[in-house]
């Protein structure tokens, strides 16, 4: 999916947004953004594979809650069955390795990153990819590469950067035309952090597709209850978008919080795709 068709989700979803309390009607949404109401309907059903009316429920604050109130377990499940080996909650598909200390206090010294701009579900985006996995992911807008690209050498300073726009469309590129991990495709991250920011982003690799948890519910889960804002803010300097699923966390009354890294509409984007995904899969079996 081209950044193009994500840019006109992405309008239709901060509509949304600003008009919420009147819940506008898909003729008044498609009148907002500058598109007939058919094709918004064809654009919709084509990225998500459901309806808009079936979409947007799942951007609904009720929805949210609910979610929040079936799964709010999810992380202590996913802990008790264990973190290693077979026996995980789910089969983990996406594996995270740290900077050793020397690594992260070098800031890249000697390190070669490629990398490579991509379209994706979630619109344009900037990879980064190492020897030893992908290093960051970062959505920008349009006309925002050069900024896309100062993020990255800001956040691996010492690094060599080099574009290889190939090679990086070919080890990621099918995750984000999927939205996640491909089966038979594990996915190596390699991030740059201190413990407790690893610590955190290792934990949001646990929560599934399609489900949500608080950002207290996060913090009970790495040992530190009581230290949501902590975590929001370990959450927030994720490196990698999307596949470290920082998305998936939201505020308890169910409100999704505001100053997205990615920004809020993408959010929501997000977490309505994955969760039409998830509806359709269950429908399916």
């Amino acid at each position: 999916m081209n950044g193009t068709r994500f840019d006109s989700i992405e309008q239709a979803i901060s509509y949304i947004e600003r008009h919420r309390l009147a819940q506008p009607s898909l003729a008044e949404i498609a009148d907002g953004v500058g598109l007939s109401p058919h094709h918004l309907q064809r654009l919709f059903t084509a990225w998500a594979g459901v309806s808009p009316k079936q979409f947007l429920r799942h951007l609904t604050l009720d929805h949210a809650r609910a979610l929040l109130g079936r799964d709010s377990s999810v992380l202590d499940a996913a802990y008790e069955v264990g973190l290693s080996g077979p026996g995980r909650l789910h089969d983990l598909m996406v594996t995270l390795e740290a900077a050793t200390p020397g690594e992260f206090g070098a800031g890249g010294r000697g390190l070669d990153i490629r990398f490579g701009f991509l379209d994706s579900l979630f619109g344009r985006a900037l990879a980064g990819l190492t020897d030893r996995g992908i290093c960051w992911l970062a959505f920008h807008g349009a006309g925002e590469e050069r900024a896309a690209l100062d993020a990255l050498a800001a956040h691996w300073p010492e690094a060599a950067l080099r574009e290889d726009a190939a090679g990086v469309r070919k080890a990621v590129g099918p995750a984000l035309a999927r939205g996640g991990a491909v089966p038979g495709r594990p996915l190596r991250l390699w991030a740059q952090g201190s413990n407790f920011q690893i610590k955190v982003w290792d934990a949001l690799l646990r929560i599934p597709p399609g489900r949500l948890v608080t950002y207290g519910g996060l913090a009970r889960t790495v040992g530190r209850a009581g230290a949501a804002r902590a975590v929001g803010g370990a959450a927030a300097r994720n490196p990698i978008a999307l596949l470290i699923p920082c998305h998936r966390v939201i505020r308890a009354s169910g409100r999704f919080a505001e100053g997205y890294r990615w920004g809020s509409a993408r959010k929501r984007a997000m977490i309505a795709w994955e969760a039409s995904a998830s509806a359709r899969g269950r429908e399916a079996a």
